[in-house]
Protein backbone atom coordinates (compact mmCIF):
# COMPACT_ATOMS: atom_id res chain seq x y z
CA UNK A 1 0.00 0.00 0.00
CA UNK A 2 1.37 3.41 -0.97
CA UNK A 3 0.94 6.37 1.37
CA UNK A 4 -0.50 9.40 -0.45
CA UNK A 5 1.18 11.85 1.88
CA UNK A 6 3.92 13.74 0.02
CA UNK A 7 7.44 14.22 1.25
CA UNK A 8 7.46 16.80 3.98
CA UNK A 9 10.38 17.91 6.08
CA UNK A 10 10.91 20.06 9.12
CA UNK A 11 12.98 23.21 9.32
CA UNK A 12 15.30 23.32 12.32
CA UNK A 13 14.29 26.85 13.35
CA UNK A 14 10.65 25.92 13.92
CA UNK A 15 10.50 24.51 17.43
CA UNK A 16 9.19 25.28 20.88
CA UNK A 17 10.17 24.19 24.38
CA UNK A 18 7.85 23.79 27.34
CA UNK A 19 8.65 23.41 31.00
CA UNK A 20 5.89 21.54 32.87
CA UNK A 21 3.50 22.39 30.03
CA UNK A 22 4.28 26.13 30.01
CA UNK A 23 6.10 27.78 27.08
CA UNK A 24 9.79 28.41 27.78
CA UNK A 25 10.84 31.66 26.15
CA UNK A 26 14.27 32.65 24.92
CA UNK A 27 15.53 29.24 23.76
CA UNK A 28 18.09 29.60 20.96
CA UNK A 29 18.70 25.91 20.27
CA UNK A 30 18.33 22.32 21.42
CA UNK A 31 21.17 19.90 20.75
CA UNK A 32 21.96 16.29 21.53
CA UNK A 33 18.30 15.23 21.66
CA UNK A 34 18.11 11.43 21.43
CA UNK A 35 14.69 9.85 21.09
CA UNK A 36 15.94 6.53 22.43
CA UNK A 37 19.15 4.56 22.74
CA UNK A 38 19.80 0.95 23.66
CA UNK A 39 22.86 -0.30 25.49
CA UNK A 40 24.68 -3.52 24.55
CA UNK A 41 22.09 -5.70 26.31
CA UNK A 42 19.07 -3.90 24.85
CA UNK A 43 18.24 -1.79 27.90
CA UNK A 44 17.13 1.79 27.24
CA UNK A 45 19.58 4.50 28.25
CA UNK A 46 18.84 8.20 28.31
CA UNK A 47 21.73 10.51 27.38
CA UNK A 48 21.47 14.16 28.37
CA UNK A 49 20.74 16.97 25.90
CA UNK A 50 21.47 20.69 25.93
CA UNK A 51 19.40 23.84 25.67
CA UNK A 52 21.07 27.09 24.73
CA UNK A 53 19.01 30.04 25.90
CA UNK A 54 19.20 33.70 26.66
CA UNK A 55 19.91 34.73 30.23
CA UNK A 56 16.73 36.28 31.58
CA UNK A 57 16.59 38.60 34.58
CA UNK A 58 13.17 37.74 36.05
CA UNK A 59 13.82 35.50 39.10
CA UNK A 60 10.20 34.25 38.91
CA UNK A 61 10.60 33.01 35.33
CA UNK A 62 9.85 29.23 35.45
CA UNK A 63 13.33 28.31 34.25
CA UNK A 64 15.03 30.69 36.71
CA UNK A 65 12.97 29.24 39.57
CA UNK A 66 14.14 25.76 38.53
CA UNK A 67 17.74 26.99 38.27
CA UNK A 68 17.63 28.57 41.73
CA UNK A 69 16.18 25.38 43.24
CA UNK A 70 18.93 23.35 41.52
CA UNK A 71 21.70 25.61 42.83
CA UNK A 72 20.73 24.61 46.36
CA UNK A 73 22.20 21.17 45.69
CA UNK A 74 18.94 19.32 45.13
CA UNK A 75 17.86 17.72 41.87
CA UNK A 76 14.38 19.22 41.43
CA UNK A 77 12.72 17.75 38.37
CA UNK A 78 10.49 19.09 35.64
CA UNK A 79 8.98 17.65 32.49
CA UNK A 80 10.55 19.28 29.43
CA UNK A 81 8.81 19.07 26.06
CA UNK A 82 10.49 19.88 22.76
CA UNK A 83 8.07 20.40 19.90
CA UNK A 84 8.90 20.30 16.20
CA UNK A 85 6.65 22.77 14.38
CA UNK A 86 5.78 22.86 10.69
CA UNK A 87 4.11 26.02 9.36
CA UNK A 88 2.92 26.89 12.86
CA UNK A 89 1.53 23.43 13.62
CA UNK A 90 3.24 21.12 16.14
CA UNK A 91 4.05 17.84 14.37
CA UNK A 92 6.18 15.92 16.82
CA UNK A 93 6.77 16.12 20.57
CA UNK A 94 9.56 14.75 22.70
CA UNK A 95 8.84 14.73 26.43
CA UNK A 96 11.76 14.32 28.83
CA UNK A 97 10.14 13.21 32.08
CA UNK A 98 11.86 13.71 35.41
CA UNK A 99 14.31 16.16 33.84
CA UNK A 100 16.90 17.85 36.03
CA UNK A 101 19.63 20.40 35.44
CA UNK A 102 22.97 18.61 35.27
CA UNK A 103 25.19 21.59 34.39
CA UNK A 104 25.03 25.22 33.31
CA UNK A 105 27.68 26.95 31.23
CA UNK A 106 27.70 30.61 30.18
CA UNK A 107 28.91 32.18 27.00
CA UNK A 108 31.95 34.39 27.04
CA UNK A 109 31.63 37.81 28.61
CA UNK A 110 33.38 40.12 26.16
CA UNK A 111 33.61 43.88 26.42
CA UNK A 112 33.82 44.23 22.62
CA UNK A 113 30.77 42.06 21.91
CA UNK A 114 27.15 43.08 21.43
CA UNK A 115 25.87 39.49 21.54
CA UNK A 116 23.45 38.38 24.23
CA UNK A 117 24.83 36.30 27.07
CA UNK A 118 23.67 32.73 26.61
CA UNK A 119 23.44 29.92 29.10
CA UNK A 120 23.83 26.37 27.88
CA UNK A 121 22.01 23.99 30.15
CA UNK A 122 22.71 20.27 30.16
CA UNK A 123 19.50 18.40 30.94
CA UNK A 124 19.42 14.80 32.21
CA UNK A 125 16.13 12.94 32.55
CA UNK A 126 14.54 9.67 33.62
CA UNK A 127 12.54 8.75 30.50
CA UNK A 128 11.73 10.09 27.04
CA UNK A 129 8.41 9.83 25.21
CA UNK A 130 8.12 10.69 21.51
CA UNK A 131 4.70 11.46 20.04
CA UNK A 132 3.74 12.05 16.43
CA UNK A 133 1.05 14.73 16.37
CA UNK A 134 -1.67 15.16 13.79
CA UNK A 135 -3.39 18.37 12.81
CA UNK A 136 -6.84 17.05 12.29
Amino acid sequence: MVDNIGIDSLIANEFAVEINGEPMSGVFSVSGLVSFMLDSVGKRVYPSFSLSKMVQRNPKNPFNVWLQESQKGDKPTRDIAILAIDDGVPTRRWLAKGAYIKAVEYSRFDEASFEMVAETVEIAYETMEETFLTNG
